[in-house]
């Protein structure tokens, strides 16, 4: 019969923490970025003592988070975007302009409206 006492700390594997600038240096983005996400409870975390630390599990499940995927279809010439219509071209003396007018400034319309009253 073995005694609990006989084991350690060490004998049990323990998961590797990483601390959030880790994090962004492995995601290629700021480690502001990684907190503040962890602060908005949008990527997942533990808390530690009051720092924020992630497993390796912590870090597949962010990167399956934010992964994208094309909208449209498997293939490269269904994934590419949708093009905008051409616009329509206008007959040479058809232009559309609009004439900008100006309007008073407030301090004459303040002014107009003592003067009136």
């Amino acid at each position: 019969m073995t005694s609990h006492s006989s084991h350690s700390v060490t004998a049990v594997t323990l998961p590797r923490l990483f601390h959030p600038a880790e994090i962004a240096e492995a995601l290629g983005c700021s480690e502001w970025w990684v907190k503040e996400q962890a602060r908005q409870k949008r990527i997942p975390f533990t808390r530690i003592g009051g720092a924020y630390r992630f497993t390796v599990e912590h870090v597949t499940e962010i990167v399956v988070l934010f992964e994208e995927r094309p909208t449209r279809g498997p293939l490269a010439r269904d994934a590419a975007p949708a093009r905008r219509p051409a616009r329509k071209e206008r007959p040479a003396g058809q232009e559309v302009r609009t004439k900008l007018v100006a309007r008073p400034p407030r301090r004459m319309q303040q002014t107009a409206f003592t003067v009136a009253s």
